[in-house]
């Protein structure tokens, strides 16, 4: 898909709308699994594994079916951490964060199946430890991990949190 239309895409697909998603954090040997996103623009966008809820499917359900839509892999959904409120015209979104656990699987990127073949955004998966995650752009990066000294702060937040809403700006 050409740079350009990215943008177009994701405002089709999701903006105008309230979405409920569900995130996984899954950290081994002091790394935190991460996903690059195409965002349009010529903007990336690294996150955790996640995506939105279907109908009538519990959270853990929508969540070990997106990490191994994501990322190939089989997942234990383990605590609730936080709720996270995403807003950045024309996205909008209220982000449950879970701890998970590795169950089996090898990793392997995958795609959204909310976007055609032609038109996936998913474009790296690897493993990252909170040196390689504050060297990116902080415009590039999911706000979760802004101000956090460790990975292991992510499981110390509770609570509802919503940043600023300073997202790709």
């Amino acid at each position: 898909m050409k740079e350009d239309d990215i943008g177009k895409e994701i405002n089709a697909k999701f903006g105008h709308q309230l979405r409920v998603r569900v995130n996984g954090i899954l950290i081994q040997d002091d790394k935190v699994l991460m996903l690059r996103h195409l965002m349009g623009g010529g903007k990336e966008f690294w996150s955790v594994p996640g995506g939105g809820m279907q109908y009538g499917s519990n959270a853990e359900d929508n969540l070990k079916r997106e990490f191994e839509e994501e990322t190939g892999l089989e997942i234990k959904t383990n605590r609730f951490l936080f709720v996270h409120e995403f807003f950045r015209e024309p996205l909008h979104a209220i982000e449950m964060f879970f701890e998970v656990s590795y169950i089996s699987g090898k990793i392997n990127l995958g795609t959204d199946p909310e976007l055609d073949h032609d038109k996936q955004i998913l474009t790296d998966i690897r493993w990252m430890s909170i040196s390689e995650i504050h060297s990116l752009s902080p415009e590039s990066v999911h706000q979760i991990f802004w101000g956090i000294k460790s990975l292991q702060d992510l499981g110390l937040c509770k609570g509802y949190f919503n940043f600023g809403n300073n997202y790709l700006k």
